[in-house]
C-alpha cells in the first residue's frame, strides 16, 4: 500500500498512536508506519503488564524538576496543554478501571492491552491507516513533501513525524533510527544513554551481589538528585525504584549514596546506647533490615569502626557517630549499568534546541516533527514518560496544517 497523506508518522508506540489519533480526528489523512509486527509493544510490557499510563504529578509545574533535558523548561508547553487529567478522562470514557499505586502513579486494574486497544480505537475513529511490518527504508524531502519508501510502497505527506523512540529494550524492536533521520535533516543530537536502568557493581562491592533478591527502603542519591523508594540488590548490582530513578542522573565513574534506615534521625545510635546498652549493632540492624543485608552492613562497619557484636554500651560515642554517618550515606561506585537491554527509557536524543516547544516541529525543517522518547526529554519513573508521549504527540497533531478545501 502507498499513497498521499496529510501526515506520516514513523512509529506506532505511545506518542505515535496518540499523535495519529488526534490528527485523524481533526480530519487529516494519516498513515502510521511501524517496523514491528504489531503496534504498542512497549506499552504492552509497561507497568508489569498493567501500564503505568500517567502520573498525576506530571504537570507543567513539575516539568523542570521531574523531566531531564538540556532545556529543563522545554516540556512545560506541551504538558500544560495536555494534562494527566486529559488522559484520565480518555481512559474513563473507555470504561477502563484504574488505581493509584504510589506517588501519583496510575495503573490499569486489568491489562495494558486496554490502553493499546483504546488508542487503536481512537485511531480508527480518525480513519488512520496503520501499517505494521513496514519499516522506512528511505526518507527524503521533495519540495514541500516528505517521501517515505518502504518495501511495500511509497508514502508522501507535507508533515512527517519521528516517533520511533530510542534504543532502550532492543528486543522489543527499539533502535536509534530516530537519530539518523534527525541528522539527515540537520537536527543535532544530545548524546543518548540508558536511563531508568539497573546499575552494576564490581571490585570490592561485588559482595553486595550475593544479596540478590534482597530489598529495603532507602534514600538513593546521585549529585543533587535523591529518591526515597526501595532499592533491590541483584546478581549484577543494584536495582529497584530508587536506583532506577538515580540512574538517570548518574554518570560513569561517579558515586551514588544510599541512606539505609531513612526513618532514623540523627543520633539514633546514641539514643539506643542509652536505652538499650546491652544490644549489639548486628542485632539492631537485623531488627530493622533483612537479615542478609544487616549482616553484610554490620561486617562492613567493623572492625575498623566498631565491633558489631559488642554491646553498644561499650562502644565509644565517636565510633557510633561514624557508623551512623556511614549508614546514612553508604557510598557505592557502580562500574556501569545494564545498558539499553534493561533500560526503561533513553535519555538524550533529538535536541530540544532544534524544535518548537509548542508544536514539536523542527525550526529549520518545516513539516518535520519529533515526539516522545526520540526527543531529549526524559521523565522520572512512574508514568512521567507516558505523559510526555501523550502530550508531545497531541502538540504535534494539533499543529499539522489542515488540508486545503
Amino acid at each position: 500500500m502507498s499513497g498521499n497523506y496529510d501526515a506520516i508518522i514513523l512509529g506506532a508506540g505511545a506518542a505515535g498512536l496518540m499523535c495519529a489519533a488526534v490528527a485523524g480526528q481533526r480530519g487529516l489523512r494519516v498513515a502510521v508506519l511501524e517496523a514491528a509486527e504489531k503496534p504498542g509493544k512497549k506499552i504492552l510490557i509497561s507497568g508489569g503488564g498493567r501500564c503505568n499510563f500517567t502520573n498525576v504529578n506530571a504537570t507543567r509545574q513539575t516539568a523542570a524538576e521531574r523531566f531531564l533535558s538540556a532545556n529543563p523548561h522545554f516540556a512545560k508547553s506541551a504538558l500544560s496543554r495536555y494534562t494527566p487529567q486529559d488522559f484520565i478522562a480518555l481512559v474513563e470514557r473507555y470504561g477502563i478501571d484504574y488505581h493509584e499505586k504510589t506517588l501519583g502513579q496510575l495503573f490499569c486494574d486489568g491489562s495494558s492491552r486496554q490502553i493499546v486497544a483504546m488508542l487503536l480505537e481512537e485511531c480508527e475513529r480518525g480513519g488512520v491507516t496503520i501499517r505494521c511490518d513496514e519499516a522506512a527504508e528511505e526518507v527524503a524531502r521533495d519540495g514541500h513533501l516528505y517521501r517515505v519508501r518502504t518495501a511495500q510502497g511509497d508514502y508522501c505527506a507535507p508533515s512527517l513525524v519521528i516517533a520511533t523512540g530510542g534504543p532502550s529494550i532492543p528486543k522489543m524492536g527499539a533502535s536509534d533510527v530516530a537519530y539518523g533521520l534527525a541528522r539527515q535533516f540537520g537536527l543535532k543530537i544530545v548524546e543518548p544513554r540508558p536511563a531508568l536502568v539497573p546499575l552494576t557493581l564490581g571490585g570490592d562491592e561485588v559482595l553486595f551481589r550475593d544479596l540478590s533478591g534482597v530489598s529495603a527502603p532507602v534514600i538513593a542519591r546521585s549529585g543533587k538528585a535523591h529518591f526515597a523508594e526501595a532499592a533491590l540488590f541483584t546478581h549484577r548490582g543494584l536495582s529497584g525504584p530508587a536506583i532506577l530513578q538515580v540512574s538517570s542522573y548518574w554518570r560513569n565513574g561517579e558515586d551514588i549514596g544510599i541512606r539505609f534506615l531513612p526513618h532514623r534521625s540523627e543520633g539514633w545510635l546514641l539514643d539506643l546506647k542509652r536505652d538499650y546498652p546491652s544490644a549489639a549493632i548486628r542485632a539492631i540492624l537485623r531488627s530493622e533490615l533483612p537479615d542478609r543485608l544487616a549482616n553484610v552492613l554490620a561486617d562492613q562497619l567493623g572492625p575498623d569502626t566498631l565491633d558489631p557484636d559488642k554491646d553498644i554500651g561499650n562502644i565509644p560515642d565517636k565510633a557510633l557517630r561514624t557508623a551512623e554517618a556511614r549508614l546514612a550515606d553508604w557510598r557505592f561506585t557502580p562500574n556501569g549499568s545494564e545498558g539499553y537491554a534493561k533500560a526503561e527509557v533513553t535519555a538524550g536524543g533529538i535536541s530540544t534546541a532544534e524544535l518548537s516547544s509548542k508544536t514539536m516541529e523542527a525550526v529549520n525543517a518545516p513539516g518535520l516533527y519529533a515526539i516522545g522518547e526520540a526527543v531529549d526529554v526524559t521523565g522520572w519513573l512512574g508514568g512521567y514518560n507516558f505523559q510526555w508521549a501523550w502530550a508531545s504527540g497531541v502538540a504535534a497533531a494539533r499543529a499539522f496544517p489542515l488540508p486545503s478545501a
